[in-house]
């Protein structure tokens, strides 16, 4: 596909504006970076003050650099030990926000039909918070071990598997289509990182959100500034 810039800081390849919206039926959003602002295991690893062992990993799988996802994690959240749930809330409640945009267009699809999947390989300390706090309708991430309160450096299996990566990802979007009874082609996914790339290739409208490198050439959007609303500037009104 050959990229062009449909308006500055918004690069399109393979669709022709104006779309509708209402042609599709579900939008899926990763969370770290994509719909809030901050990667949250990064700022966990900062209450026991490992932030930079954890960020460097995180941005090198984030890349793509590391080509077993699961592992990364496991990695990382080993480093956790010891964070308190209090920690967590804490920055839930004083360093996460969400990003530009984001209650803007994610109220928008609501109000044309869409139904809005959160499928996140963080924790579900923060995407059951988001979730419940734009109505969203599905989601999926990952499960921090506590025992009395403190995180043990472990995640728990879940009934659908042991960790949400880039597969699990991709599996979320097509079973939701499949419960919605629609295409993946009547789907959007955003997201920034390379574990989003497999749940964007099956969707109809893949699009980058201040993304890395490999993130922004595959997708079919790369909104390189401002908000997660620009995406609705390519829809007719």
């Amino acid at each position: 596909m050959n990229p062009s810039v449909f308006t500055p800081g918004l690069i399109i390849a393979g669709i022709t504006p104006p779309l509708r919206l209402t042609d599709f039926k579900l939008i899926a959003f990763d969370m770290d970076s994509t719909l809030i602002d901050i990667e949250c295991v990064d700022e966990i690893a900062a209450a026991v003050g490992r932030k930079p062992q954890v960020a460097a990993i995180t941005e090198a799988a984030m890349r793509g650099e590391i080509s077993d996802y699961k592992e990364s994690l496991r990695q990382r959240v080993a480093l956790l030990k010891g964070v308190t749930v209090a920690d967590m809330e804490r920055i839930y409640q004083n360093h996460l926000q969400l990003n530009p945009g984001a209650a803007e267009l994610v109220s928008a699809c609501q109000q044309a039909g869409l139904k809005v999947l959160l499928v996140s390989g963080g924790f579900t300390f923060f995407t059951d918070r988001i979730r419940d706090r734009l109505s969203i309708d599905y989601s999926r991430a990952n499960v921090l071990e506590l025992e009395n309160g403190v995180l043990t450096g472990r995640m728990v299996d879940q009934p659908w598997g042991d960790i949400c990566d880039g597969a699990e990802k991709r599996t979320m979007l097509l079973q939701t289509c499949a419960a919605l009874g629609i295409s993946p082609s009547q789907a959007i996914a955003m997201g920034d990182g390379a574990n989003d790339l497999p749940m964007m290739a099956e969707a109809g409208l893949s699009v980058a959100y201040h993304a890395k490198p490999a993130v922004r050439e595959l997708a079919n959007v790369s909104i390189e500034s401002g908000g997660l609303d620009r995406l609705l500037t390519l829809f007719q009104s």
